[in-house]
């Protein structure tokens, strides 16, 4: 098991500590452990629907302060899946090695050290070999 994104912390809901989760990945129960800003809560509360969830956390009072951290959870993952830090380091042939992977709106962003950005979807990602240390990418697809 290892930590993975869960969503993040959004638009706050009431005055009894719940929020929204914005870019939901994960089920989020109630009972649920979750990593925000280096503490961890449980779900204490689960409303709203599995695209829009809304949840409260034990020990927060104001998700105010917390909008826009990420919510970690325990999961294994799946085939085809990375960990942000397993892909960081990784040559990307004739254009540069990855700095760090941003998590936008649509989908996460391998960021180049010349801060070229590169969607990390299949039609741009051909293969990632995590033993070789190199990502392999479609460049007509990033034309």
């Amino acid at each position: 098991m290892t930590r993975v994104t869960a969503g993040r912390v959004g638009k706050p809901h009431g005055l009894d500590g719940s929020f929204y989760v914005e870019g939901a990945r994960h089920e989020l129960a109630e009972g649920t452990s979750l990593t925000v800003s280096g503490a961890t809560h449980v779900i204490a509360r689960r409303a709203g629907t599995d695209e829009r969830p809304l949840i409260r956390l034990d020990g927060v009072e104001d998700p105010r302060t917390l909008r826009g951290e990420v919510l970690l959870v325990e999961d294994e993952l799946g085939e085809g899946e990375w960990l942000a830090e397993d892909l960081v380091g990784l040559r990307v042939p004739g254009m540069g090695t990855v700095a760090r992977v941003v998590d936008s709106p649509s989908c996460s962003l391998l960021e180049l050290d010349d801060g070229t950005l590169i969607p990390f979807v299949e039609d741009a990602v051909s293969e990632v070999d995590t033993e070789a240390r190199e990502i392999r990418v479609n460049r007509d697809f990033l034309a």
